[in-house]
């Protein structure tokens, strides 16, 4: 039998991460099993242990990798928007909170579909989802000062940053409420999201 080559491993990992991003995005961490992930990567069950040692480092994985394509996204609207921080942010909240986002965990932010895994799965996890955050938090943490000096005021640093930290836990806040009653009153749903974009928007 040949041997697997460096690359094809590194290719192997890749989708078997990607399988499990979008599976635990949309099911949760405890909602879909290794058997499945690795169908959906199009690999037998045994093959997964050649990668991972177990679920939950696999899991980590996914939080580091979605936490980074989140981090990389918020990067891209920043540099959409140069010469207006305040255009940045309200691109930011219209994208966070919306309807697209909502009904596609599967491809959307970490931040909001694996929050209560991280709650639930441990400190390793929560270690994980803190790296993340911090992310989030010094990025938006910018964002929000930028804003102030175009608008002409001085925020202090701790001020900018509890304001990033209320913007970034409303957005998530939203999405995840959002999610909960989507299918039993849609109607409902979008108005958590209006409501809160109204509000988040910045002034």
């Amino acid at each position: 039998m040949p041997r697997i080559t460096q690359e094809q491993k590194k290719l192997n990992r890749e989708r078997i991460v990607q399988a499990a991003s979008e599976g635990f995005r949309r099911h949760g961490v405890d909602g879909i099993g290794i058997e499945e992930l690795m169908k959906t990567a199009g690999m037998t069950h045994g093959g997964f242990y050649n990668h991972f040692p177990s679920k939950e480092d696999l899991a980590l994985e996914v939080y580091r990798q979605g936490f980074a394509d989140s981090l990389d996204a918020l990067a891209a609207i920043r540099a959409a928007h140069p010469r207006s921080a305040r255009a940045a942010l309200q691109d930011m909240v219209d994208r966070y909170v919306s309807a697209a986002h909502r009904d596609h965990p599967e491809t959307g932010c970490a931040s909001a579909a694996l929050a209560v895994d991280a709650g639930r799965h441990g400190a390793a996890s929560q270690a994980e989802y803190r790296r993340g955050l911090d992310g989030y938090l010094s990025a938006i943490t910018e964002m929000v000062l930028d804003h102030a000096r175009q608008a002409g005021t001085e925020p202090t640093a701790a001020e900018a940053r509890e304001r990033a930290l209320g913007l970034f836990c409303q957005m998530v806040g939203a999405l995840v409420v959002a999610r909960a009653v989507a299918e039993a009153d849609p109607v409902l749903s979008d108005e958590v999201l209006s409501a809160n974009r109204g509000q988040l928007r910045p002034r």
